[in-house]
């Protein structure tokens, strides 16, 4: 019988950069799920008064259904927790209040327009 060697394995853990999603959108097919974290940050530009940029930042997670489906269980599990440790999550005053004011404008108006998040 053969003595087994062990072999050292170097292991490099990239562990990446931290990432605050304001937004997230979720698209789905017959075997993945696509998850789209958005990041939304206005920019001053002093030299154009009448033009404000603003970057949009994208780090998109492909799953397996099985895997996503994982993920739901898991994000269950810790919301749960927190908020027996924490107080229910509720959502942002601020937030309601531009909800608010942005289903009384399209009442007034025809026309579809997107909310505005920076006033």
């Amino acid at each position: 019988m053969e003595k087994q060697t062990r072999r050292e394995v170097k292991v490099d853990i990239d562990n990446g950069s931290a990432f605050f999603a304001d937004e997230l959108g979720v698209i789905h097919n017959p075997l993945k799920f696509i998850i789209d974290f958005r990041s939304i940050t206005p920019r001053i530009d002093v030299r154009n008064k009448d033009f404000q940029p603003i970057v949009l930042k994208h780090n998109v997670v492909v799953m397996d259904t099985y895997t996503a489906k994982n993920l739901l269980d898991i994000l269950k599990t810790n919301i749960t927790n927190y908020e027996k440790r924490f107080g229910k999550i509720k959502k942002p005053e601020a937030l309601d209040v531009i909800e608010k004011e942005a289903k009384k404008s399209k009442k007034k108006t025809s026309k579809k327009e997107m909310p505005s998040y920076f006033g």
